[in-house]
């Protein structure tokens, strides 16, 4: 039988997609040749944002900024945990100006930010994981970085190494099921961060090929109800089979720019 499995509430930020385009091309997945449908964009981001809150879920917003086209990814702009905020330092030029109306958005709102002098970006590579921090690194966010959020955060930080562009951000490639386990691809890391993946996380579950294209691992999970891509169907059968809710939530114009849920949507871990 299935385990028994507990939501818990979860406080998100998000950026309406105002702006969104893709206008450069700074990942496989971006062609600014392919027109993004902005309308589309809007409805599918305005189902993510009602399906949170229907499943009781805090969501608040960022004011989009014109010029800023992925803005609207708002994981990337910093992590937060225990209500210490480790913003952005993008490693494109075209996104480093999105760090600012970030951070005096968490100043507004009474956090502690820290500006890092690394390059890093946000929870696109750090992923908050129960008593440690999973953090990515090969394409964007430095090893330096990593020993930086360490010192501010004080979690312990597991380094992991990412070896495909296409999953160019640990968040594409891997998320927390809830504070014991997580589901990942596993071609997308060297094969020395997947014997970590391994030994940390010997019941994890595996993503196929076809759902980690189809951004299923690009997900949010409260620790029942997982909001995934509707493409990520073998995923969402095995979550179902171990007593997880899938919410199929389509955010395909999001990912002409690379992204999914799990880019839109940034926790706010007080």
């Amino acid at each position: 039988m299935p385990e028994t499995r507990v939501p818990r509430r979860r406080r998100f930020l998000v950026c309406e997609p105002r702006h969104f385009a893709v206008q450069y091309a700074i990942n496989p997945w971006m062609h600014p040749d392919r027109p993004v449908d902005t309308g589309l964009a809007r409805a599918q981001w305005q189902a993510l944002t009602d399906a949170y809150r229907a499943h009781g879920h805090t969501v608040e917003t960022v004011p989009p900024v014109p010029g800023l086209p992925d803005m609207v990814f708002a994981a990337n702009a910093a992590v937060v945990v225990g209500g210490r905020v480790f913003g952005s330092l993008f490693k494109a030029p075209e996104r480093r100006p999105e760090s600012l109306p970030y951070d005096t958005w968490f100043k507004s709102a009474g956090f502690v930010v820290h500006r890092p002098e690394s390059v890093c970006e946000g929870e696109g590579d750090f992923v908050p994981a129960g008593r440690w921090l999973l953090a990515g690194t090969g394409f964007r966010t430095t090893r330096e970085a990593h020993r930086e959020a360490q010192e501010f955060l004080g979690v312990p930080v597991i380094g992991l190494t990412l070896v495909d562009p296409y999953f160019y951000h640990l968040d594409t490639a891997l998320f927390v099921l809830d504070d014991d386990n997580i589901a990942y691809y596993p071609p997308a890391f060297s094969p020395g961060s997947r014997e970590v993946l391994a030994r940390l996380y010997p019941d994890a579950v595996i993503a196929t090929q076809e759902d980690a294209a189809a951004f299923g691992l690009n997900s949010v999970s409260d620790g029942l109800h997982v909001f995934l891509s509707p493409g990520a169907t073998a995923l969402a059968d095995r979550l179902a089979h171990l007593g997880y809710l899938p919410v199929p939530l389509d955010l395909s114009e999001f990912h002409k720019a690379g992204g999914g849920i799990k880019c839109c949507t940034q926790e706010i871990r007080s």
